[in-house]
């Protein structure tokens, strides 16, 4: 497959197409190639550290207009979970960036296209191609359409590890009886199935989640549940903050 060729697929994929092709050019680039060749050729480092600046800037205006009701501490929490490494990786993998990246033989040979550290960079140095191509605006519609695939539509905050089991806390704080979770649908193909969850507590649906898998999916339907009920109630926020105005439960 030619050069060409290959970046047409790929862009594709990225529903974005380059005015300056070099740029995606330089974005799949790994550093590897020029330590290899001994010369001094543009690598995605430069990119990498531009893409990291535009997605936190990105997500950062989307998490502070989503959630006003949450502090400091929440917001840079939901943030650190939408862009750490191993986040990145699995979006270039998703992606197929790692088919595309230019490496060095040594990097070939001991298995670079997969490494984390690798996707991940290639992932941020691809928005900062974007950026540099395409302007502020159309970094935005990219990196938003990407995490919503990823997270949803951002209507909860991504920080907790375990949202199902801080749900079950909170609930029984104030009730003996343990939320329950149910699969509404599944839909899309065998291989890309979107699953709906819902969670319920004392008879009430509390709220609903959509992800890959089952699990996912009630995941998310905790989280959505964790950020109703916060805004009902006087606790502790994830960061260890206080609510300003306490509040009671109801589940009205």
């Amino acid at each position: 497959m030619s050069v060409v060729s290959d970046h047409e697929e790929l862009e594709k994929r990225l529903g974005y197409r380059f005015s300056d092709r070099a740029l995606l050019q330089m974005a799949l680039t790994h550093p590897s190639v020029a330590h290899e060749r001994g010369v001094s050729l543009q690598t995605n480092q430069r990119l990498e550290f531009l893409g990291d600046a535009v997605l936190q800037l990105v997500l950062t205006r989307e998490l502070y207009e989503k959630f006003p009701t949450f502090g400091e501490g929440p917001l840079t929490k939901g943030r650190a979970k939408l862009v750490n490494r191993r986040t990145l990786a699995e979006q270039a993998r998703q992606l197929g960036l790692g088919n595309h990246l230019i490496v060095s033989r040594g990097e070939e040979k001991h298995g670079g296209r997969e490494r984390l550290s690798a996707l991940a960079d290639t992932f941020e140095a691809l928005l900062g191609a974007i950026f540099l191509d395409g302007g502020f605006e159309a970094a935005t519609r990219f990196i938003l359409q990407q995490f919503q695939d990823a997270f949803g539509e951002l209507s909860v905050l991504p920080i907790l590890e375990n949202p199902k089991g801080e749900l079950q806390e909170l609930l029984q704080s104030i009730s003996s009886e343990a939320p329950h979770y149910w699969v509404v649908s599944a839909t899309g193909p065998d291989h890309d199935r979107i699953f709906e969850c819902t969670v319920h507590h004392a008879g009430t649906e509390l709220a609903r989640g959509h992800g890959k898998s089952k699990k996912n999916a009630e995941s998310a339907a905790a989280l959505a549940a964790l950020t109703k009920l916060r805004e009902k109630i006087k606790m502790p926020d994830p960061a260890g903050e206080t609510g300003e105005n306490p509040r009671v439960l109801d589940s009205r």
